[in-house]
């Protein structure tokens, strides 16, 4: 008997010891929650933060047609609402991380104790709340007792954002706060670089991947390693089956499918438009200086979350690099062809002493020669390393070549590199559809759309004319004498006489307008110089938006100036907008993170001439595309002496087109200003150095070097119907014209016999 009451003693006491150890454990936790929740372990987030939580957000560059053309950010993440994320990713990620999701308050004890009793080999008892208040609120620790610390943080925050947020909103923050490394911050970012798809179309498969590297994002990498990445996709899947969201069958297909990806990593460099993303930049600088936030405070492109709404298609944006790319890299082994060989190569016309002071420069300016200067290393041996071969990696069109040499003989191969500036703009708007500022960003980051000005040869020849017909009202069929024709000495400030040549030295017998324009006839052009002098000319382009300083001489008539493609494009547009110039623009409209709409942007508007003489001028420029120098955009029948992979001749266009072609003497710079009623695109290109150019203006002019990417890029629009690029005429003036059109006595222009040039002939300029 007294056994007996020895072992109930002993049994009371050890309940007694336990309840005690128990109800100790649990004072001792509830202690340390309340010194958390005031602070003892470390100041918590405030009400505010907790409904306003820091993270840095991408500003996003959105496309007329409502794609995401880049972002900027130092994070890579882009908020995605609840409604965004597919159901597979919402079940996968509650089945995985937190069973008992809608059942606790933030804190599952649970999970906890099952997790304290079995070691841990239950899982963590950690909820998709604390580690969302992970996530936000705290740095990685830096030992074991500043991690216990935290923990104690994690529920008490845990606790209020439940009070803050639906449990909706604390799945769509958790996914949207999760790095999934390679830039991809936030479920958005990871779903385009993994997959290529958005939040709401990821599939059971790819939903299971992502929620499978949460639990640790490097070692569950499903680029580096795809088995280990499997088996924990797996897991994922199993703990689906055991919470009734798959079936065992579904479990066992699924399991042994392999993992799909469809990465895509993105930088700054990558992605469509970069040359266009770099301007933009540029002006967001400008803008945030200029526009601050209601407190006074500054924007901040990187982190703010700001939607940059642009005039940019993406469809045409990817159309017009696809055309460059596709008649660079056919004219770049032409001129490497031609070049082959040469002493002097890739320059023209030179002497050895100004190729080395072309390189020395080339050299100066290049990256290499500045860290080296920056680290102090000598002169004399930075130039013997400049002319000791090194390993490096080089462009070429059909990918970067790792090789061996020079850095000097490295500058001398990229000279060789001719380079194109693209831009199309729609004239009713000044909307910028496409820009494409060089062939290769990484290798090549000088934009030669707006950074680049060069020589436009006889695309300013319309501005001349359009002074002419503007002042003197001149028709098409106007004719003047094929002579040789000169401005004295003394005339509009000249020192000596000016006679400028026609490119085929030959004279006689007259031209209309219209067949001289078409022509590119020298003579011609100098005759109406003559008529209506430089300061007219000069007036009349800086109202077309053309603010350039020129010397105000009757040289810039053929072109001796040096003008962007952007403004040459922009000036374009008063001919094909009915007399009205538009500048070109790029952005429609700026929004925060919220929406709220920051500024609204409209173009510059000015009325330059009458209705009817920007029809003339568009008259006399669609002559160029029928029988001059624009003529292989019908047949290039006139060019079959040329490389057939460079001109890409026949064309066949059918279509009514004004355009003008342009060429610097030394066919250092070949242009072509291409319009339709709703679309006008200028494209110049030529090498980096004005004394690199191809030998012959057969392959060097701007019908060669340029109009092919014209033709190239309009065919890809015409074949997209979803575009609607126009193929109709122009519209007429809602008044009768008061000039005639149509001359050798032909019912329309369509009709009209415009000489072509024979098929040797070097012309343009």
């Amino acid at each position: 008997m007294a056994r007996k009451k020895k072992v109930d003693n002993d049994f009371t006491r050890y309940v007694k010891w336990f309840w005690i150890l128990i109800l100790s454990g649990l004072g001792f936790i509830v202690f340390c929650l309340l010194l958390a929740s005031w602070g003892a372990f470390g100041p918590l987030p405030s009400f505010e933060e907790i409904e306003n939580p820091k993270s840095n957000l991408a500003s996003q560059i959105i496309t007329s047609d409502n794609e995401v053309l880049g972002k900027f950010y130092l994070d890579n993440r882009t908020h995605a609402d609840y409604e965004e994320l597919s159901p597979h990713l919402i079940n996968a990620l509650i089945a995985t991380e937190d069973e008992r999701y809608y059942e606790h308050s933030g804190v599952d004890f649970e999970a906890l104790a099952r997790a304290i009793a079995r070691l841990g080999g239950a899982g963590g008892g950690s909820t998709i709340t604390q580690q969302l208040a992970k996530q936000l609120f705290h740095k990685p620790a830096s030992n074991i007792f500043e991690r216990v610390k935290q923990k104690f943080k994690e529920w008490v925050i845990a606790v209020r954002l439940e009070r803050q947020y639906t449990k909706q909103e604390i799945i769509a923050m958790y996914f949207n706060q999760f790095d999934f490394l390679y830039q991809a911050v936030g479920i958005n970012s990871a779903s385009s670089i993994y997959f290529n798809t958005t939040p709401d179309s990821l599939t059971l498969e790819q939903a299971a991947v992502l929620v499978g590297m949460a639990k640790n994002p490097s070692w569950f990498n499903p680029v580096r390693d795809a088995e280990r990445m499997q088996e924990r996709r797996n897991v994922v899947y199993r703990q689906m089956m055991r919470n009734d969201m798959l079936s065992e069958e579904e479990y066992d297909t699924l399991k042994v499918r392999p993992i799909q990806l469809d990465f895509k990593r993105e930088s700054h460099l990558q992605g469509l438009a970069p040359y266009f993303r770099e301007q933009l930049r540029a002006f967001m600088k400008e803008w945030i200086q200029e526009n601050p936030k209601p407190d006074g405070s500054k924007y901040n492109i990187y982190t703010d979350g700001l939607k940059i709404y642009t005039t940019i298609d993406y469809r045409m944006q990817k159309y017009a690099e696809e055309a460059v790319k596709e008649h660079m890299s056919n004219l770049q082994g032409l001129f490497f062809e031609k070049e082959k060989g040469r002493k002097y190569a890739p320059f023209h016309s030179v002497s050895q002493e100004e190729i080395d002071r072309l390189m020395e420069r080339a050299k100066l300016r290049s990256q290499r020669y500045k860290n080296m200067e920056r680290a102090g290393i000598p002169e004399d041996s930075i130039d013997i390393a400049f002319n000791t071969p090194t390993p490096m990696k080089i462009f070429s069109w059909d990918g970067d070549i790792d090789t061996v040499m020079t850095p000097m003989d490295s500058i001398r191969y990229y000279k060789h590199f001719y380079q194109c500036g693209m831009m199309s703009v729609e004239p009713k708007t000044g909307f910028i559809k496409a820009w494409v500022g060089g062939i290769n960003y990484e290798h090549f980051k000088y934009d030669h759309v707006k950074q680049g000005k060069r020589q436009v040869g006889s695309t300013f020849k319309p501005f001349v004319y359009a002074t002419a017909i503007k002042q003197k009202h001149y028709s098409p069929c106007f004719e003047v004498p094929n002579v040789l024709t000169c401005i004295e000495a003394g005339k509009f400030g000249l020192l000596k006489d000016w006679c400028p040549e026609n490119s085929d030295h030959e004279y006689g017998g007259v031209y209309t307008l219209k067949n001289a324009l078409a022509n590119s006839i020298n003579t011609v052009t100098t005759y109406l110089m003559k008529q209506v002098g430089p300061e007219p000319v000069i007036r009349l382009i800086r109202e077309m938006g053309i603010k350039d300083d020129f010397d105000v001489q009757p040289a810039i008539a053929l072109g001796t100036v040096d003008i962007s493609v952007y403004d040459m494009v922009g000036s374009y547009t008063t001919f094909a907008n009915k007399g009205v110039f538009n500048e070109p623009i790029m952005i429609t409209r700026i929004e925060d993170r919220n929406g709220v709409v920051l500024q609204e942007f409209i173009p510059r508007s000015n009325e330059v001439m009458s209705e009817e003489d920007a029809y003339v001028v568009l008259d006399l420029l669609k002559g160029v595309t029928r029988g001059g120098t624009g003529t292989r955009l019908r047949t290039g029948s006139n060019y079959s002496h040329l490389n057939y992979a460079v001109t890409g001749a026949p064309y066949q266009f059918t279509n009514p087109i004004a355009g003008k072609t342009g060429t610097t003497q030394n066919n250092s710079d070949g242009w072509f200003m291409g319009v339709v009623p709703n679309l006008i695109t200028g494209v110049w290109s030529g090498c980096e150095d004005r004394a690199a150019h191809f030998g012959s203006t057969a392959y060097g002019q701007g019908a060669t070097v340029a109009l092919p990417v014209w033709a190239l890029y309009m065919k890809k629009l015409y074949a997209d119907e979803k575009l609607q690029i126009s193929k109709s005429d122009f519209e007429k003036p809602e008044n009768p014209l008061s000039v005639d059109l149509y001359c050798n006595d032909k019912a329309s222009p369509e009709e009209e016999e415009i000489p072509e040039i024979p098929s040797n002939t070097e012309f343009d300029y």
